[in-house]
């Protein structure tokens, strides 16, 4: 219990860290300010007395990003931040982790009420601030002991803690008995055991079907397609990239007569990478079978059929023709032969031997967080079936696909799953440049073993492949879309002290990779961009 000459916005602080420790919070990121002083304090006191991890960014959009990133790979997390513009910053995360199901909590210092609508410093409206995805609770200093308890669902929530001057503690925080009871939460793990129940009874394994697994559908699938015997076109932030049923190559089959003559689909996860994938969802003749989606939006953008509840398989599951899977498993290996002889007469080195060389540099229990835009999509095409068991983890903000915060994401990542023998972030440069600020470390943080790919080729490349990159465009394509930037990657690197490689082979690359120097790294692979638009023409044509 506080003791009583405390002011009421330390007590006010000291009952919200209870809460977020009660909810399972064990990692927060604090921003620094004014406001959400009396915050940072009772978060200090808690990291002290070893309750929590404490982190601190100078910049709210790193520092949210870094959260999300230590919720999904680790113990549920929570960003604190002062007022004002502060709050805004927060807003790309927050949408991320609604539209991704990643439990969040964002706690806002804000002025107290009397000040609202006023033109006070650093005021403005912050109830409701994030949209009507994402539930505020407005927390005052009018309530009493206990009044805030906290459960953490998938997505975030928004706590608007409302403080008055004096903001400052008389004296440390030292927790009693009745604190220490309430701050002892669940293992916050255990809301995960019910994600993936079983459907409710066997999928009739006469139609022609495959299986899609989008981001974050979890081992079901490939449990699914294993009992089946159908093909897995699992992308690789799905959790279902293992075993001998997962095709490498499939979005380059899909348009063939084999693809064609798919009659039924089951879908779990958010699938987002593949264009062939969305024309065959939409496809008329094809059934949908679909898992529930995870997110603020359980709604999919293609007709569903029937609605599963669970893309684990019915302990009846029977198997299908095996001649169905046996013709896929060949074409993918003819694909991915021709695929691999492509690449390997390329002249130096392309984005795609880049994804191979970190997908076959990732090890088991290691963790490999993916940039949006190419390096995804790369990756997808370039990683076989990984060995089942081996607890690979491949993570991706894929829930509005956004390029913003991948750094401060990818190190929140690693963080928060300290057991990973090797940790790994492939992004794109302009994906780098856009959250360069999350290599700004303090002396005293807490800093993982990462190594981040970035794959150069001065702009953004993803355009090159879409309608904008004909060639009827090439007189604005520059300006408007493949915005050069001529950055010298290794003079930033130097300027927050982080070890920078540049190579511009795979040998080099291969090295690189294995030689880590521990800390956060930046490996920067020297691509073309001039040639990418033909060299993925050429790579489309592969299909049989």
């Amino acid at each position: 219990m506080a003791e009583p000459d405390e002011n009421d916005a330390t007590r006010t602080a000291r009952a919200v860290v209870v809460a977020l420790l009660g909810a399972g919070v064990r990692e927060v990121v604090v921003a620094p300010g004014s406001r959400n002083a009396p915050l940072s304090f009772a978060v200090w006191d808690a990291a002290a007395a070893g309750l929590l991890r404490l982190h601190t960014r100078i910049d709210e959009r790193s520092a949210a990003f870094l959260a999300l990133g230590l919720s999904r790979t680790g113990a549920p997390a929570a960003v604190v931040s002062t007022s004002g513009t502060a709050v805004a910053n927060l807003h790309p995360a927050v949408l991320e982790a609604a539209h991704a199901g990643v439990p969040l909590v964002v706690v806002t210092a804000d002025r107290p009420a009397r000040l609202s609508g006023t033109g006070a410093n650093q005021t403005t409206e912050q109830v409701g601030v994030f949209g009507p995805l994402v539930a505020t609770r407005d927390v005052g200093a009018d309530r009493p002991p206990g009044w805030l308890a906290l459960w953490l669902e998938d997505g975030p929530v928004h706590l608007n803690v409302r403080l008055d001057e004096p903001l400052l503690p008389a004296g440390p925080w030292v927790l009693d008995a009745d604190e220490r009871e309430a701050a002892t939460g669940a293992d916050p793990q255990e809301r995960l055991g019910s994600r993936w129940p079983t459907t409710d009874a066997p999928i009739d394994p006469g139609p022609r079907t495959v299986v899609v697994a989008g981001d974050d559908a979890g081992p079901p699938p490939r449990l699914l397609a294993q009992a089946a015997g159908w093909p897995l076109l699992a992308e690789p932030s799905s959790g279902s990239r293992t075993g001998s049923h997962a095709l490498r190559a499939y979005r380059l089959l899909l348009e063939t007569d084999l693809g064609r003559s798919i009659e039924r689909v089951v879908v779990a996860g958010h699938p987002t990478l593949s264009r062939p994938v969305t024309r065959l969802l939409g496809r008329d003749g094809v059934e949908v079978l679909a898992a529930p989606a995870r997110g603020v939006w359980a709604a999919r953008p293609f007709a569903v059929d029937v609605e599963l509840p669970g893309a684990a398989p019915h302990p009846d599951q029977q198997a299908t023709d095996p001649g169905w899977l046996a013709a896929w498993v060949e074409a993918d290996r003819a694909v991915s032969r021709r695929l691999d002889a492509l690449l390997g007469a390329e002249p130096g080195l392309t984005p795609y031997d880049v994804a191979g060389a970190v997908a076959r540099a990732l090890p088991p229990e290691g963790l490999l967080h993916v940039g949006a835009s190419s390096p995804i999509r790369d990756l997808d095409l370039m990683v076989h079936g990984w060995q089942v068991g081996a607890r690979r983890k491949v993570v991706a903000n894929r829930g509005l696909s956004g390029i913003d915060g991948v750094v401060s994401t990818a190190i929140g990542a690693a963080l928060g799953r300290p057991s990973s023998s090797r940790a790994f972030a492939l992004v794109g440069d302009v994906t780098f440049l856009h959250d360069a600020n999350g290599l700004v470390l303090g002396p005293d943080e807490p800093e993982p073993d990462l190594t981040i790919v970035v794959v150069n080729d001065d702009g953004g490349s993803i355009f090159s492949m879409l309608e904008q990159g004909a060639p009827a465009h090439a007189d604005r394509f520059e300006r408007l879309f493949a915005t050069p930037h001529r950055v010298d990657l290794a003079s930033l690197c130097a300027a927050t002290r982080t070890p920078h490689w540049r190579v511009e082979s795979l040998p080099e690359l291969e090295q690189a990779l294995a030689s880590p120097n521990g800390g956060i790294e930046v490996v920067e692979a020297r691509v073309r961009r001039d040639d990418r638009r033909a060299l993925d023409e050429r790579i489309r044509a592969l299909r049989p």
